[in-house]
């Protein structure tokens, strides 16, 4: 079988531009980590359960695979699709931390909504498996698009290229699990101070090296100091940039 990757990714700024039902919405550059990756891949089983083999603290009707699963199984209808997966097992051999910030559980995800699409021949195009994957997760469409770098806006739904060179990251991640709600509500509740829309377009409009030369980290992401607040055992790193809402730190090699 095929093996796919399932790449991290860093939030080179990630910007609050308000409030959408009971979300927030962003401004954010999505970069990809050329060295840190998932790797996934399908072998025969036996057990006609669906069924996920890695190294996972999640049961299965919380794992992004399985949500993905489920999604795309509403969506096609496909009789293929369930009958493959009772003879078929998903593989992952994780890499990416969870609960970092470096996207893993919705880079999984998306991996395995296209190679599930390629491998089955399901002719489901990148916006159809977009919208399937924005509804297992708001980072799943970046993902599923599968650009280098992007500008991610809304609630993680819009997804536009970035024409730059992918930069090479040193990334550390604590032993800390950051729960990303929390943040989000430490931020609402103690930080909330939305950026507008020349603001947004100006920070979308740098280059990635242009932001991380002249800003600080908590200047580049909004959700540093909710983060800091909402943990206070989270250790700040000088000259470190916060990815997403944690707890993983980078910055070029």
């Amino acid at each position: 079988m095929i093996r796919y990757r399932a790449y991290a990714k860093v939030n080179i700024f990630l910007k609050i531009t308000g409030k959408r039902e009971d979300y927030h919405t962003l401004s954010s550059r999505f970069m990809r980590v050329r060295d840190l990756f998932d790797t996934l891949w399908f072998e025969p089983k036996r057990i006609p359960e669906f069924e996920i083999r890695g190294d996972f603290d999640c049961d299965i009707a919380s794992n992004t695979i399985y949500k993905a699963y489920k999604h795309l199984l509403a969506a096609t209808r496909s009789e293929k699709l369930s009958d493959f997966f009772e003879t078929h097992a998903v593989c992952v051999d994780k890499k990416i931390p969870s609960f970092a910030g470096l996207g893993g559980g919705s880079s999984d995800a998306a991996t395995f909504l296209r190679m599930t699409n390629e491998t089955l021949e399901l002719g489901l195009g990148v916006e159809e498996l977009s919208d399937i994957g924005s509804r297992v997760g708001a980072d799943v469409p970046f993902f599923v698009y599968g650009y280098e770098s992007a500008n991610v806006t809304g609630i993680g739904e819009i997804v536009e290229r970035y024409d730059e060179e992918l930069i090479d990251f040193e990334v550390i991640t604590p032993d800390l699990r950051i729960s990303t709600p929390e943040v989000y509500r430490y931020y609402r509740d103690h930080l909330y101070a939305p950026i507008g829309a020349e603001e947004a377009a100006r920070f979308e409009a740098t280059p990635s090296r242009a932001i991380l030369a002249s800003l600080t980290p908590e200047e580049a992401n909004d959700l540093y100091p909710a983060a800091l607040g909402a943990y206070p055992e989270l250790e700040k790193k000088e000259g470190w940039f916060f990815s997403g809402s944690g707890s993983s730190f980078f910055r070029p090699r």
